[in-house]
């Protein structure tokens, strides 16, 4: 007898993968440059070159050393760097302990929730959410709990968080800037969640953890500053990963920082260890452990994705369609012009545009457009979408 939630997971691909799969089969058939592919969050920038550099270097190295297993948590080297590099840009004064290295930002969401929670726990998140969020929070046992979406602006809707908070609720994860309005919590939102927080703790005298999902926080636009979690709320934990930062989400490297100032945090850093082995990770790639600490403060070069943000936002808002304006990753969120996401997705794909419905981020009535692809892509994209839009007016 199978597991039949599994079966369930791998029998049901998500909407994003399925158009992806779609997009390639189409580009056999029609030409790659027919197909306007806006289905995943593959950045298009290539990694900065001092990480070629670095992996060169590193190859040079004892195999024994460099293709050896590290300690589970990671390579304490690396950690430090780690450490230091994040001190020196948010005013804290953590050390290798504070880290722990993962499998990319998945692994580090997943081992974070599998190593606080219990049986009949509760997550909350915010609409729009990251899909794998309730796969995640299931494999624990536990439920998903989602705010509606704040439509005006995507900020926290706090009437609706107020009404979920129990003492049930074991934590919350937001994901900022995020994945997929390309919106960035102000302080003020942060600020005011903290409090909130604080206030629900003491009422129920229990720990509330706060999970920071923040593998685009390097990807900023229009000097906006995105709130360093943990100086507002002492119980977050950061999940972070390289994937988009330094193109590289394939080579799986990311970290869990775990805040000295987190309830409990030497049973909690066990606890992650715990998980990490229950969940079958034996360490984070190490060859990528290495790579990452030689190009620690390497900085990101958004200038692609600028650029495409607004060649996109202002290309599809003069034709009449109504978006969020992102202040960071790579996405567009899109009002559909009618109420049925999918079947306005299913149209787009009549013209070989690829488009993400909505619904499965909790948000029912958008699109998400991933704008990490080349610029040509976008400009001869967009005649298409004026094509698709004329359908609506």
């Amino acid at each position: 007898m199978l597991n039949e939630q599994m079966f369930e997971y791998g029998s049901k691909s998500s909407v994003i993968r399925e158009l992806f799969a779609y997009g390639l089969e189409r580009k056999k058939i029609v030409g790659e440059d027919k197909v306007y592919d806006f289905s995943i969050g593959n950045p298009s920038i290539p990694a900065p070159s001092n990480i070629k550099k670095a992996l060169l270097e590193l190859l040079e190295e004892p195999a024994e050393t460099l293709h050896g297993y590290s300690p589970a948590a990671g390579d304490p080297e690396v950690r430090k760097c780690l450490s230091e590099s994040v001190n020196r840009r948010f005013g804290t004064a953590y050390t290798a302990d504070n880290f722990y290295m993962t499998v990319g930002a998945a692994a580090a969401l997943s081992i974070s929730i599998q190593a606080v929670t219990n049986p009949e726990d509760e997550w909350i998140t915010f609409a729009p959410f990251f899909p794998e969020y309730r796969v995640w929070v299931e494999q624990a046992k536990a439920k998903l709990l989602v705010v509606p979406a704040e439509t005006e602006n995507f900020q926290i809707y706090f009437e609706e968080l107020k009404k979920l908070l129990s003492p049930k609720t074991k934590g919350i994860i937001i994901n900022s800037p995020n994945n997929p309005s390309g919106v960035v919590y102000s302080e003020e939102t942060i600020k005011r969640l903290a409090a909130l927080l604080e206030e629900k703790q003491k009422e129920y005298g229990t720990t509330i953890y706060l999970i920071s999902d923040e593998p685009y926080r390097e990807i900023v636009y229009d000097n906006i500053e995105v709130p360093y979690v943990p100086k507002y709320y002492p119980n977050t934990m950061v999940c972070y990963s390289y994937s988009k930062s330094l193109s590289l989400p394939g080579e799986r490297i990311g970290y869990i920082l775990t805040p000295d100032e987190v309830d409990e945090s030497q049973r909690l850093r066990a606890a992650i260890a715990g998980a990490g082995r229950a969940l079958g990770y034996v360490c984070a790639p190490v060859l990528f452990q290495k790579a990452i600490a030689r190009c620690i403060d390497t900085p990101t070069d958004i200038r692609a994705y600028k650029s495409n943000r607004d060649l996109l936002y202002n290309g599809l808002v003069s034709l009449g369609y109504e978006c969020v304006r992102p202040q960071g990753a790579f996405y567009l969120f899109v009002k559909s012009p009618e109420p049925d996401a999918y079947a306005f997705s299913e149209r787009a794909k009549k013209y070989d545009l690829l488009i993400v419905p909505s619904d499965s981020f909790g948000c029912a009535g958008y699109v998400r457009i991933s704008y990490c692809v080349s610029k040509k892509t976008i400009k001869d994209a967009l005649p298409v979408f004026a094509q698709l839009i004329k359908e609506y007016q």
